[in-house]
């Protein structure tokens, strides 16, 4: 029995440990130039919840494309100098300076080159099944968001959850990552749609 359970024992100890979560944040960004996934977006409001769908693509530093198709069309791309969002059915551009915006949305928080780890104070915050997790807290008091979790596994991310200064959550699930995928370079550049009302967000 003794070396039945040293034995047992010594295989566990030789399974392939996953590495903590903020391990795992270094790994993604070091190791991830482009990045395409598709998303399920949960906004939690008060009484209210939203749910949306759509697909990802960063190329990084700064380039990234979100694309938002259910229920309602929306894009939001970053060509590296400017973040531009287009509501489809309002009919609608914004357009804003990307240094201004970088980490008011998830895309531009991913598609940084070192923002979280810049902006945020990183903790570990424990493994819930495969995935590990790490909390990221502002280190200035006028970010976007008060509080940021982040779920990795296998060096992936896989989900993030982030509450805002009026205290809504949004809760990201990414599904089919690709990484370091071949993406046309115009999938990252922006022209208004002829007849579209640009503003701006500046």
């Amino acid at each position: 029995m003794k070396k039945f359970a040293l034995a047992m024992l010594a295989t566990v100890l030789t399974l392939p440990v996953q590495a903590a979560a903020i391990a795992q944040l270094k790994a993604f960004v070091n190791d991830t130039k482009t990045l395409s996934a598709n998303f399920t977006q949960v906004v939690s409001a008060k009484n209210k919840k939203e749910e949306v769908s759509g697909q990802l693509e960063i190329y990084r530093p700064g380039k990234f494309r979100w694309s938002y198709n259910k229920p309602y069309e929306q894009l939001i791309v970053g060509d590296g100098k400017t973040l531009w969002i287009y509501d489809k059915d309002l009919a609608q551009v914004t357009r804003k300076n990307l240094d201004g915006a970088l980490g008011s949305s998830p895309a531009a928080l991913l598609a940084g080159n070192n923002a979280i780890e810049r902006d945020y104070i990183l903790k570990e915050a424990g493994k819930q099944g495969d995935v590990e997790w790490l909390n990221a807290s502002p280190k200035k008091q006028d970010n976007t968001f008060n509080a940021i979790r982040m779920g990795f596994s296998n060096k992936m991310l896989v989900e993030m959850e982030l509450t805002d200064s009026f205290g809504n959550n949004t809760r990201i699930r990414f599904a089919n990552q690709q990484k370091n995928p071949v993406i046309p370079a115009n999938h990252f550049s922006f022209t208004p749609p002829k007849g579209a009302d640009v503003v701006s967000g500046d």
